[in-house]
């Protein structure tokens, strides 16, 4: 009996099955997850023809065949060269379509990062959108900008929008439910920018959307437990066991950065005195640096680090301490995770020749075991969160199980 379960490994090839989780499997499910593998060969080992795509995923021929007569009237993937082969019927390419784009937006408290990406992740448009307190005012500044993207790219089809957020977001709802940061309350951004762009727009947490863009950019294969952990102004991270992405009841799972470590430590956003991400986000390092030299003008981060590569003392001293804070911190995820591999992402990683070895330093000084984990940087820096923000729409849109999950498309004109 075929089932969708949610099960517990109790050894090689014996699993437990949870009943409470087991669901009948359907012939419909059976295709659509069918369908998923052909999508994911495609986008991985593109241009493939069907052939080898029957080979690689086991599938019958007609079966491939039929999935991709789908998927190309879906528009997803779309039919290229032909193959060069020393005899016999030259078959037909397929990669994924890269006439359809997804817009995105990275949004922070004091500026969102706007773009335009295809299906093959490659950056079309890029803006950055200085936002303000008012979540209204900001939504429209972003939409403008997303407006005039779509205005200069009419030969595009647009699959929906991304965002990625600084802070949790509802699985359920898609609403903004911690944000400690950003300071928007009850505001439901995801309605206000559907109703203005009439495209569906999808919101995720930033860590758990560039922790999404790894997987599936492949960069974790083989990895079945890791973390990342974006360090910008504030610390967030996301979460994957034994390969799978955990968001946890209401999205709410990972937030390390809100751990008090120091009860007499400076106030957070979150109400609380003394959480790691006041002692290791990029906002703390801006803070050391103003305390160290007071008459100095506010710096942005970028900045501060052009002033360590210059060799300025003080920007040295202040972002050394925050990395001195991040590897201690680190001890909140290896000592209740474990993860093989932990990776960072945001701007300090422009400097990680320099200052990634104070954090690996600081973080096996504090381990409770002696094999530490990999510690590593995201291979886009601050393009992650962008990518990551894609990538969702992708999983939510393309997927069987996630899409049915997602609310409702939102009506657009006929993809050209």
């Amino acid at each position: 009996m075929s089932t969708k379960e949610r099960t517990k490994p109790l050894g090689r090839g014996i699993k437990r099955v949870d009943l409470a989780y087991v669901e009948l499997a359907s012939s419909e499910d059976a295709r659509d997850v069918n369908r998923d593998i052909i999508l994911e060969l495609i986008r991985s080992r593109q241009p493939i023809s069907r052939a080898d795509l029957s080979r690689a995923s086991g599938l019958q021929p007609s079966t491939v065949s039929a999935i991709v007569e789908q998927l190309i009237q879906e528009q997803w993937i779309s039919e290229g060269a032909l193959a060069h082969r020393p005899r016999g019927r030259r078959p037909t390419l397929l990669a994924l379509n890269d006439q359809l784009v997804i817009l995105v937006a990275d949004i922070r408290p004091r500026q969102a990062i706007v773009a335009l990406i295809d299906l093959n992740e490659r950056f079309l448009s890029r803006a950055v959108v200085p936002i303000v307190a008012d979540p209204a005012r900001a939504v429209d500044r972003i939409v403008e900008c997303m407006q005039s993207m779509r205005a200069a790219h009419p030969d595009r089809s647009f699959e929906g929008i991304g965002l990625s957020m600084p802070g949790r977001v509802d699985p359920t709802t898609q609403r903004l439910i911690l944000a400690p940061n950003l300071k928007w309350g009850d505001y439901d951004i995801k309605k206000a920018i559907e109703e203005k762009m009439k495209l569906q727009v999808e919101l995720a947490n930033a860590a758990n959307a560039c922790l999404l863009a790894e997987t599936w950019s492949g960069r974790l294969d083989r990895i079945r437990d890791a973390v990342l952990v974006t360090v910008s102004e504030g610390i967030g991270s996301a979460i994957l066991a034994n390969g799978q992405i955990l968001t946890g009841r209401s999205g709410a799972a990972g937030e390390f950065g809100h751990s008090p470590i120091d009860p007499n430590g400076p106030v957070c956003g979150c109400g609380q005195r003394g959480c790691w991400e006041v002692f290791a986000s990029s906002s703390a390092a801006l803070r050391y640096y103003a305390e160290a030299s007071p008459k100095s003008r506010p710096l942005t981060y970028h900045e501060l680090l052009h002033l360590t590569e210059e060799g300025d003392k003080t920007a040295i001293a202040a972002v050394t301490r925050q990395c001195i804070a991040l590897g201690k911190g680190l001890r909140l995820i290896t000592a209740s995770l474990a993860p093989e591999v932990i990776l960072i992402t945001g701007d300090l990683t422009a400097s990680w020749s320099r200052f990634g070895p104070i954090v690996q330093q600081h973080m096996e000084q504090t381990m409770l075991t002696s094999v530490p984990p990999q510690l590593g940087v995201t291979s886009d820096g601050e393009l992650s969160r962008l990518r990551g923000a894609a990538a969702v729409v992708l999983q939510r849109h393309s997927g069987h199980a996630n899409a049915r999950k997602a609310a409702p498309r939102i009506a657009r004109p006929k993809r050209k």
